[in-house]
């Protein structure tokens, strides 16, 4: 007898709105603060389109070719198992590496901040090597509670960020958010482009459509519905964050600057709750990718794009988990909150560029329109174009670890491809 699907559309949106509402919100508002100024809440509008954008490729791929392999399934789908689809399937396993050392920093930033210790490298630091050490550990034992847990803390992170929200409109300078107080509109596209990466989350309802009750109903209704209902979250965020701080209070709190938004109308109090919060919604958002990333990376392996330690179980849990965190904490203590940010969204701009590539060479298969996909493909690489341009004008340091990533995936790609391309004719000679 064919199993029950599980997943209904309200169960999908909850993936979605997890996965987008992690601690990338915690880690880079002060970022897109000091890039946007008054006119952050645009910024997080304009990040917001292109993803709204790319969920139409993601319906259709999705309807069409359900897999819990996801994005990685529609990047074969659409190019085949070839060297590109090593490279863009390696590359979305080192923008997961990414997403965890922002959650890591952000993690000690908080947490660094609740002790004490603003700003003190060594103590955040520990605490952002540690966070990881401490999932990994968890995800290689595995926990019967941890789908649970995550449950809670998504609802948790909601109602706080919903009351900061509530409360916070009601002490607003909105004088802080005319049109006069933004930055250029080049530095307003930038400073929204950086932050795209806390959108991806909403890929994470790709891994579940083999499980969705009605999928032609509810895929559409969980994917749209969480990117546009985190669009209007983050956008009241930014405004509430912009309307009760002065830029440079902003500014000195850059990292933490959501706790430090809460203290003129909640007070101290208000700081420690969303401190607090930021740790919760960091810690659950590492184990969340750990698992979620040990898994991509399993996938990958099973392709043959990876080396079979991937594959191979601890515990309850992957090999791969071990290489992911150990390569999450040298990026978290390595590179700072800009460099961190704009490597991971180029990572996944790159992709979801190409996810929409796939999708307008496939567009027959999933009964598509190839003009969307196609603007979403524009979109997407138009705006890495911008995101590297900007930063080669203004701040070239900024696409150190950016370029590094890159090559060294793409090294790692062309040598795997080749050693395994040869090893293949030497088993059949």
């Amino acid at each position: 007898m064919q199993e029950e699907k599980k997943i209904g559309a309200l169960e999908a949106f909850s993936i979605g709105v997890g996965g987008m509402v992690g601690g990338g919100i915690f880690a880079v508002l002060g970022l897109t603060i000091s890039l946007s100024h008054g006119g952050a809440p645009v910024a997080f509008a304009i990040a917001g389109f292109i993803a709204l954008v790319t969920v139409y490729s993601y319906v259709n791929l999705s309807l069409r070719y359900p897999s819990e392999g996801g994005t990685i399934q529609f990047i074969v789908e659409g190019f085949g198992n070839g060297m590109f689809a090593i490279f863009l399937n390696n590359l979305l396993l080192i923008s997961y590496v990414i997403m965890l050392s922002l959650y890591a920093y952000a993690f000690g930033s908080y947490g660094a901040a609740l002790l004490g210790a603003d700003n003190v490298k060594w103590v955040e630091n520990i605490l952002a090597a540690g966070v990881i050490t401490f999932f990994a550990v968890v995800n290689l034992m595995g926990s019967a509670t941890t789908g649970k847990t995550e449950d809670v803390m998504v609802l948790i992170k909601l109602i706080i960020l919903v009351l900061f929200v509530g409360a916070g409109f009601m002490t607003i300078d909105t004088s802080r958010l005319e049109p006069a107080t933004w930055t250029s509109t080049t530095s307003l596209l930038t400073g929204g482009l950086i932050i795209f990466l806390a959108y991806e989350g909403f890929e994470l309802i790709a891994n579940t459509a083999e499980d969705i009750r009605e999928p032609e109903k509810n895929l559409p209704r969980a994917y749209y519905g969480a990117v546009v209902f985190v669009i209007i979250l983050y956008m009241a965020v930014a405004a509430v964050a912009v309307g009760n701080l002065t830029l440079s209070e902003a500014a000195e709190a850059k990292d933490y600057v959501l706790a430090v938004a809460a203290e003129p109308f909640f007070g101290h109090a208000g700081f420690m709750i969303i401190a607090v919060a930021a740790l919760l919604s960091t810690a659950s958002a590492i184990n969340a990718t750990l698992y979620g990333g040990s898994r991509v990376g399993y996938l990958i392996a099973k392709l043959g794009n990876l080396p079979k330690s991937f594959e191979k179980r601890i515990k309850n849990g992957y090999e791969g988990v071990i290489i992911i965190a150990l390569l999450s904490i040298i990026f978290a203590i390595s590179f700072d909150l800009e460099n961190i940010s704009v490597a991971g969204s180029l990572g996944f701009l790159v992709i979801f560029s190409l996810v929409n590539l796939a999708h307008v060479r496939l567009y027959k298969e999933t009964g598509g329109n190839r003009f969307i996909a196609g603007f979403g493909f524009v979109l997407c690489l138009g705006a890495t174009l911008v995101l590297i341009g900007y930063n080669l004008i203004h701040k070239p340091e900024a696409l150190m670890s950016s370029s590094l990533v890159l090559g060294m995936v793409a090294l790692f790609s062309y040598l795997y491809y080749k050693i395994e391309k040869r090893h293949s004719i030497l088993n059949t000679d």
